[in-house]
This record gives structure tokens, C-alpha cells and sequence, in this order.
């Protein structure tokens, strides 16, 4: 049985990507290792969002290329966002068996059993498919034998926002949305396999079903999955602020399982920047937003991106970006320094900020955000937290690891018996990152 090792890289639809393509493979008699070393064929999902990513992916097959020649048989290739944007130029490395794009994920296998029955060649395929957002449906929840309690549901790809700094509506195409009965089928049976919470995923999840059904059909896809027994809890990413209406909102308000944690991307502060950068919402407009889901959801956690150093960010704009952040007092950020990507309209732009103005300015924001995280995390010690088991943590395995409905990490010392319970834990420590739970609330 030849083995296949999947590296991801970037977000979270990348991962989901990544594991309906091993769940594929499985199933047409292909192993999925976790080891490097031991595949006879290795993947790199890449992603196109930061140059970061793209030379990480670049530099890993350079070190893959070495690896083959002591190995020859082995088998190469890269899928997912850079393979879409890039093509065939990336076979100009001769080490380089496949490119796969993002709407052909479900092709790998067929161009696998094909490299089998003769020598190894060269293939890269980026066309466009119709129906491909409802080929991400198959799971591998877990391995060894361990239950996996949170999942997560892609349910449309591509994106038709074209923010001036984005690459991914030509790495992901146009928007597509799976049938809301499709996906609440594939939620059901994730229900029965012991799955507690999914994460709805979609480039722009809030515009699923803009296209055909109006921008209800999100709220209306909300509400169905929530009707599915077995499920505790409802996540979705990544939205966009210009998705949430008064009918999301609404939804916070009136269906339980979803989470009171709202993702809001903001990306910057300044109204002439966000106007630059094609977000199609001000400041004020953003700040309402908030106001009406702290009314419908007290206590609801609110997260954001924001990118530093976009081409023409003056002083006056970045101090903009740096007051929301204090004022907003936001439950986690992830900031990013812009970084240039090819055929997207900010490329162009004049006044590209020097990497050390962006540096400066990325450090900064970082420490508003880590201030105000340790302030709200240590407000929370000496109060109890409903927390989902999730298993072991990954930094201190001999703990276990579990999620407030917040999605504050929590650590605390248990076993696999509790591992996809829904548990009340006494929070005695805290740092900026991490939750710690008293074990002694696990004797109720």
C-alpha cells in the first residue's frame, strides 16, 4: 500500500481540504501517514494569502527535491491555492510530479493510480469545475482509534469580494454554494460518528447562498444545522462584516448551539484605507456591528484580522487602526503585515511601506492586543466555564485540552474518559494564550 503524507499549510479551509483529500485517498486503497519519512508520495497544501506561506511551501519542496534523489520513486506534488496561482511554472522544478488547484482536489486520486501504472510524469491541472464545492465532504475523524469531537463542514468555496490586497478570488474562483440539505446531511452523520461542534467554512461563509437564495440563506442554514441532534455547538468562519444583517444577528440571540463568539474581520481602522482596500464598509459602519451583537449576546467574544502597513498607511492611519483596538477591546487578533501579492490591485499602489515601518507598527498592535487579553483571561480566574473536551493538549499532552463556547483554550488535568463532554471548570490561572481549570470541579 503506497503511502501518502499531506502537509498544510495557512488556514482552516486548507486543513479541511487537506483531510477530505486523505479521506479520498483512503478510500481508493491509499495509506495516510503522519510520518514523512515513510511516504512513497508527499503533497504540500499551499496557500497564497502571504508571501510567507508561499516561500515556506517553495523552500519545503526545495528539501523534498534533495530527498528524492537518495529516494526516486517518490512522488511530489503541491495542491491548493499557490498551485492555483502559479500552474505549471511550478513543474520547472523536474522534481515536481503534480499540481492540483483548488477546484480539482478530487482528481488527485484518479492522477495517482495513473502515475502507478507508468512512469511518473508531469501533470498540472487548474481548470475550473462546475460542482466542485461539493466534493469536500469526506472525513477522517481521528486515527488510531481516537474520537474526534469537533469537525469542520465546508460549505461553499470561492469568494466574490475582491478586496484590493486579497489573492484569493483567483486562487478559489467564484462563489459556489453547496445545497443546504447536503450539508446538513453531512452534519448529521458527523453526529452520529460522536462529533460534538462544527465549524461552517467558507472564503466569505457569510455570503453562502447569496447567489441563489438572498442574504437570509446563511441565517436559514444556521438554524437548519442547528436542529441536528448530537450537535452542542456551532462555529463558522470567515465572514465578512457586510454579512452581518439584522438576521445574523438575530440568530446569535435565538439559537443556543451557536457560540457567542463572532470573527469580524476589520483589517484596519482608517476609513480612506478601507476604502483603498475595496471592504466596502467605514469604521462607524464596523462599530454598529459590534454594538448589535454585545446587545443581542452579552458577553459574546469578539475576534478580527487586521492587516499593518498597507501601501499609502500614514501615521494618522495606523494610529486610527491601533485607537479601534483599544477601544474595541477584542478577545484575539490576528495581525498581518502586508505583503504584496501578484495580480491583485494593492500590488500596484505607490507607497509600499518599508518592512521595518511595517515591523514597528505590527509590534505595536501585538502589544495592545496581548495587554488587553491578559486583562480580560485573568478577569476570568475564580470563574467557572462550560468547556467541550477536545483531548490531549498538544504542548502538555499529560493534561487535557478543552474550549470555552468563547473560544478561550482551556487546560486542565483529566483523562480520555472525558474527552467530547461538555464540562464545568473552575478557572485558576491565566495567562495571555491559555486557560487553567481546577481539577477539582472534574469530581462533580
Amino acid at each position: 500500500m503506497k503511502q501518502v503524507y499531506i502537509k498544510t499549510y495557512g488556514c482552516q479551509m486548507n486543513e479541511r481540504d487537506s483531510e477530505a483529500v486523505a479521506a479520498m485517498l483512503r478510500d481508493r486503497g491509499y495509506g495516510i501517514t503522519g510520518a514523512e519519512d515513510d511516504a512513497d508520495i508527499i503533497l504540500l497544501n499551499t496557500c497564497s494569502v502571504r508571501d510567507l506561506a508561499e516561500q515556506k511551501a517553495l523552500g519545503k519542496m526545495r528539501s523534498l527535491a534533495h530527498a528524492k534523489k537518495q529516494k526516486p520513486a517518490l512522488i511530489l506534488g503541491y495542491m491548493g491555492c499557490m498551485a492555483q496561482s502559479r500552474g505549471a511554472e511550478l513543474l520547472e522544478n523536474p522534481a515536481v510530479n503534480l499540481v492540483v488547484g483548488t477546484q480539482k482536489f478530487h482528481k488527485i486520486a484518479d492522477y495517482l493510480d495513473e502515475m502507478e501504472l507508468r512512469t511518473p510524469f508531469q501533470i498540472a491541472d487548474i481548470a475550473a469545475e462546475a460542482g466542485s464545492e461539493s466534493t469536500i465532504k469526506d472525513h477522517i475523524l481521528g486515527s488510531n482509534g481516537d474520537r474526534q469531537v469537533t469537525a469542520f463542514v465546508s460549505i461553499m468555496q470561492g469568494c466574490d469580494m475582491h478586496c484590493s490586497f486579497c489573492i484569493v478570488p483567483s486562487t478559489r474562483g467564484t462563489e459556489r454554494s453547496r445545497p443546504i440539505a447536503e450539508i446538513v446531511d453531512e452534519v448529521r452523520r458527523l453526529a452520529d460518528q460522536g462529533v460534538r461542534e462544527v465549524t461552517l467554512l467558507g472564503q466569505i461563509v457569510t455570503s453562502y447562498g447569496r447567489r441563489d437564495s438572498g442574504k437570509s440563506a446563511f441565517a436559514k442554514l444556521l438554524a437548519a444545522v442547528h436542529s441536528v441532534h448530537g450537535i452542542e455547538r456551532i462555529r463558522f468562519t470567515s465572514p465578512h462584516p457586510k454579512g452581518f444583517g439584522d438576521d445574523l444577528v438575530a440568530a446569535y440571540r435565538d439559537l443556543p448551539k451557536l457560540c457567542e463568539h463572532a470573527h469580524l474581520p476589520v483589517q484596519c481602522g482608517s476609513n480612506r484605507l478601507l476604502k483603498a482596500m475595496n471592504r466596502g464598509y467605514t469604521r462607524e459602519t464596523y462599530l454598529k456591528i459590534i454594538e448589535k451583537l454585545r446587545t443581542a449576546r452579552p458577553g459574546i467574544a469578539i475576534t478580527t484580522d487586521v492587516i499593518v502597513g498597507f501601501p499609502g498607511e500614514t501615521v494618522e492611519d495606523f494610529e486610527q487602526t491601533a485607537d479601534l483596538m483599544r477601544s474595541v477591546e477584542f478577545d484575539q487578533a490576528y495581525i498581518f503585515k502586508y505583503s504584496i501579492r501578484r495580480d491583485t490591485p494593492a500590488a500596484a499602489l505607490p507607497e509600499q511601506l518599508p518592512e521595518a515601518v511595517k515591523e514597528e507598527r505590527n509590534q505595536i498592535l501585538l502589544e495592545i492586543l496581548d495587554t488587553r487579553l491578559l486583562r480580560k483571561n485573568e478577569a476570568l480566574v475564580g470563574t467557572t466555564v462550560e468547556i467541550l473536551v477536545e483531548g490531549p493538549s498538544n504542548k502538555k499532552p499529560y493534561r487535557m485540552f478543552g474550549r470555552t463556547r468563547t473560544n478561550k483554550g482551556v487546560v486542565f488535568d483529566g483523562s480520555d474518559r472525558h474527552k467530547g463532554h461538555l464540562l464545568p471548570v473552575r478557572i485558576e490561572r491565566a495567562t495571555v494564550t491559555t486557560l487553567y481549570g481546577d481539577p477539582a470541579i472534574l469530581n462533580l
